[in-house]
C-alpha cells in the first residue's frame, strides 16, 4: 500500500485517532504476525513506535522492513546496557510513550509483541471509548490456544484490561505519567486502579478477541510466574480475604491446585519477608475497598464469583 493510500485509509470518516507502542526483545517468532494485524486494521494508527530493547535476533530486521513500507511504523532501538529485570519492559514502553509526545491523537496504547487480532479490532475498541466519555482504559479479551483452538483465558475479567492490549484515553495516560516501573512488576494493574481512583472506568470487552500466541507466564516459567503473581498481589496491597478467593479461582487454570498454592506462597512470602510496599496508603486503601465491595457483590449475586475473585491482573 502506498503512503497516500495509507493516509487516506486512516483519515476517512474523521474516525478517532490513536497511537501505539510495542516493547520487543527477541520477538522474531511473533513480531511479524503482530505487524500484519496492525497494518490490516480498518483504522490505522497515526504512529506506532516499536521499541527493540537490545534484541539480538531478527526482530530489528523484520520491523525495519515493514517501517520502510508503512510510514506510521518507527523502530526505536535501545542499545544501552541495563539489567534484564522485571522493569526493563516498562522502561522500554515508557521510552516509546515519550517519542509520542508530539503526536496529536485521542488515544494511546500498549501492544505486546506476541498477539494478533482481526482487522476491525481497533475500530471496535475506539468505538467503545468514543461512546463512553467516562471510559479511560479499554481493550479486548485475551484468548490462548487450547486443543488447537483459541479460547478465552479463565483469568479474564471485564473489570481488568490485560497489559498486552491496554488502550488509554490520552489524557488518562498523561495524568498517570506513563507506567510506573515497580521493582516487582504490576505496572498495568497499578495503572488500572489509579485511573479508577480518579473516577475513570476500566473495561475489557469479551466479544473483541485477541489471540495471545505465547501462553501467559511462559516467559518466566509457570512456577516462577505463579509465585511472582502472589508477590505482586502483596506489593499492590491486595486484601488477604480477596487473595484467598482469587487463589480459589486459580484452581481452574493449569497447573491447577499446585499452581494456585504456589501463588499463595508468593503472597505469604511478602508478609514473612517484611518487604516494603511501593504503593501509597491511599492506593492500598482504595484497592481493598474495591475488592471487598466485589466480594459483597459475590455473596449477594453468587453468579458473579468469577468476576469478584479476579479484579486486576
Amino acid at each position: 500500500m502506498s503512503t497516500t493510500m495509507n493516509n487516506n485509509k486512516n483519515n476517512e470518516d474523521n474516525r478517532p485517532t490513536y497511537a501505539i507502542v510495542t516493547a520487543a526483545y527477541n520477538e522474531e517468532k511473533y513480531i511479524g504476525q503482530l505487524i500484519e494485524s496492525v497494518v490490516s486494521q480498518t483504522v490505522l494508527p497515526k504512529k506506532w513506535i516499536i521499541v527493540s530493547d537490545g534484541s539480538t535476533d531478527r526482530t530489528d530486521e523484520i520491523v525495519q522492513k515493514h517501517a520502510e513500507q508503512w510510514e506510521f511504523i518507527e523502530l526505536h532501538r535501545i542499545t544501552e546496557d541495563h539489567p534484564r529485570n522485571l522493569t526493563a519492559q516498562v522502561h522500554a514502553i515508557n521510552a516509546g510513550f515519550a517519542r509520542l509526545s508530539g503526536i496529536d491523537c485521542e488515544f494511546i496504547g500498549n501492544l505486546d509483541a506476541d498477539v494478533s487480532f482481526e482487522p476491525t479490532y481497533f475500530e471496535r475498541i475506539l468505538k467503545k471509548l468514543s461512546q463512553d466519555p467516562s471510559l479511560g482504559l479499554a481493550g479486548g479479551c485475551i484468548c490462548e490456544e487450547v486443543d488447537g483452538e483459541f479460547r478465552s483465558r479463565t483469568i479474564n475479567s471485564v473489570t481488568s484490561v490485560p497489559h498486552a492490549v491496554q488502550l488509554f484515553r490520552q489524557q488518562c495516560l498523561v495524568g498517570l505519567g506513563g507506567y510506573k516501573p515497580f521493582s516487582w512488576c504490576g505496572a498495568d494493574s497499578h495503572a488500572e486502579v489509579s485511573l479508577r481512583m480518579k473516577g475513570w472506568r476500566v473495561e475489557s470487552f469479551p466479544e473483541v478477541q485477541v489471540r495471545h500466541h505465547r501462553p501467559t507466564g511462559r516467559g518466566f516459567g509457570s512456577w516462577r510466574y505463579g509465585f511472582r503473581g502472589g508477590v505482586m498481589d502483596f506489593y499492590l496491597g491486595t486484601h488477604p480475604v480477596f487473595e484467598v478467593f482469587r487463589i480459589i479461582r486459580r484452581f481452574r487454570a493449569k497447573p491447577y491446585v499446585l499452581g494456585a498454592l504456589n501463588r499463595f506462597a508468593g503472597f505469604l512470602w511478602g508478609y514473612c519477608s517484611g518487604a516494603k510496599r511501593e504503593v501509597s496508603p491511599e492506593f492500598m486503601r482504595f484497592l481493598r475497598q474495591e475488592q471487598m465491595q466485589r466480594l459483597r457483590l459475590m455473596w449477594s449475586r453468587p453468579s458473579t464469583i468469577g468476576k469478584a475473585a479476579h479484579g486486576s491482573e
